[in-house]
């Protein structure tokens, strides 16, 4: 059971609560067909809970949908009877329904996604595929954690239902050779399972990347019951970790993905995507959170857009980079109200641990990069992070935040100084170009941080007068 609140825009909203309790309503449910009697009330005195703190905080609108231990159970709609009572409206989501959001959810997180989802929860497991922005309708199967026996002969019983499923479904063709997209809390406690053993120096899960073979060595790692686990989940998933790598590793040898890719989106935020309306789907949320998260940090002004205009000449980048490189620029000023000597520290932090989706562990080491040469530190403190990246990657974000820091001290931060002046690169030549009158803005400490910017683009520095 979970209450997540959202706030901030609807393309890429907030969590500004997120309270949840393992209650289990799907313990037993295959031998019995009804709702674990304790997991019951457990659940229910959560959402009454709930329900009295989304009245307190005034919660403008609200959804609650109910999923596979819900939809399956015998006494399923007298449990939804039992939330009607306590003053929730519940949606019993169906199958195609349930698979479909997990679809969008993907889709919010990662508009680029292409291949096959996987949403695996306590009661069932959903497949979908995503393709050119869309979800299909997806099937789900009654594999979830809860139900999951790790015996020989339960492998064998999930292995036989997921082969008959993913034939019936057609789900083959399409994803061999694709990725598979993980979506579930299960499968993100296995993400924090293999970073712990593979020492990955950035703990966020979002788009954080295995390679199907992973699989069979996490398997290995959880019957091996390695007390130092305990540090990389919460006990109630890492009870649950063996069904979920059981799974994860038949699913890897019936799809033959070509990576896999962990989400922390899923039918929540599918469910608020899918209510939007085409131009807002197609916002890049990374841009939309980067300027909300500057927005009340900025002294005089959010100019990020303005600033990333004035570097631009110096750089020709990549439309990958170009995205990375404006909302390293939005986030420009976002320390300045931190002591100077934590500057760095708070933009490096800021990118490295922001809620940020549509961006990959690697896209938030360039951003770090970015903002910590922006405020004054050339290097990241952790140099295991600077192995995510691609060759050139670091430098160039370095080189990004010099023109970054340039072009604050120029201005004061203040955007009517940048309209007037402009900066180039040609000829071998990195040329400030100031408006006649008011060269005074050129003082020391604007020379060196052009100085230095001319050294790392390979360029002789120059000011001009327009």
């Amino acid at each position: 059971m979970r209450l997540v609140v959202y706030a901030g825009p609807p393309r890429i909203p907030t969590p500004i609560f997120n309270e949840k309790v393992l209650a289990g309503l799907g313990v037993g449910l295959d031998e019995t067909g009804r709702l674990d009697s304790y997991a019951r009330e457990l659940a229910l005195a959560a959402l009454r809970r709930f329900k009295l703190l989304i009245d307190h905080m005034k919660v403008r609108q609200t959804y609650v949908v109910a999923t596979a231990a819900i939809r399956d159970a015998e006494d399923g709609a007298e449990f939804v009877d039992e939330l009607n009572e306590i003053g929730f409206d519940c949606e019993v989501l169906s199958a195609e329904e349930e698979a479909y959001l997990a679809g969008e959810g993907i889709l919010s997180g990662i508009p680029e996604a292409e291949g096959t989802v996987g949403d695996l929860g306590g009661g069932s497991l959903e497949l979908v595929c995503v393709a050119a922005g869309k979800s299909s309708e997806g099937i789900s199967l009654p594999l979830g954690v809860l139900r999951l026996d790790t015996s020989n002969n339960g492998e064998r019983k999930a292995r036989k239902a997921l082969k008959s499923a993913i034939k019936d479904a057609g789900l083959r063709e399409f994803s061999k050779g694709r990725p598979f997209y993980m979506v579930g809390g299960s499968w993100r406690a296995l993400a924090r399972i293999d970073m712990f053993a593979t020492n990955f120096p950035l703990p966020i899960t979002h788009q954080y990347r295995m390679k199907p073979d992973r699989t069979r060595t996490l398997r290995k790692l959880l019957r091996a019951l390695d007390p130092r686990l305990a540090g990389a989940a919460a006990a109630p998933r890492l009870a649950t970790s063996p069904q979920a790598a059981m799974l994860l590793d038949l699913l890897v040898d019936e799809l033959e993905p070509s990576q896999l890719i962990v989400s922390t989106y899923g039918i929540r935020e599918g469910l608020l995507y899918s209510k939007l309306k085409p131009a807002a789907r197609r916002m890049d949320p990374l841009i939309i959170e980067a300027r909300e998260a500057a927005g009340s940090e900025h002294r005089f002004g959010q100019h990020g857009d303005l600033l990333e205009q004035w570097i631009a000449p110096v750089f020709e980048d990549r439309p990958e980079m170009h995205r990375l490189r404006l909302a390293s620029c939005l986030l420009a000023d976002v320390a300045w109200q931190a002591t100077p000597g934590f500057r760095a520290e708070r933009g490096i932090e800021m990118a490295l641990h922001g809620n940020w989706v549509a961006v990959s562990p690697a896209q938030r080491v360039i951003m770090a990069q970015a903002l910590s040469s922006n405020f004054g530190l050339d290097s990241l403190p952790d140099p295991r992070l600077a192995q995510l990246c691609k060759d050139g990657q670091l430098k160039r974000a370095h080189c990004w935040g010099l023109a970054m820091r340039l072009g604050q001290r120029l201005s004061g931060g203040v955007a009517s100084v940048l309209k007037k002046t402009r900066l180039s690169a040609e000829d071998g030549k990195l040329r400030l170009h100031v408006k006649k009158g008011e060269e005074a803005l050129i003082g020391d400490a604007v020379e060196r941080r052009l100085g230095r910017l001319a050294e790392a683009v390979g360029c002789e520095p120059v000011i001009s007068t327009i």
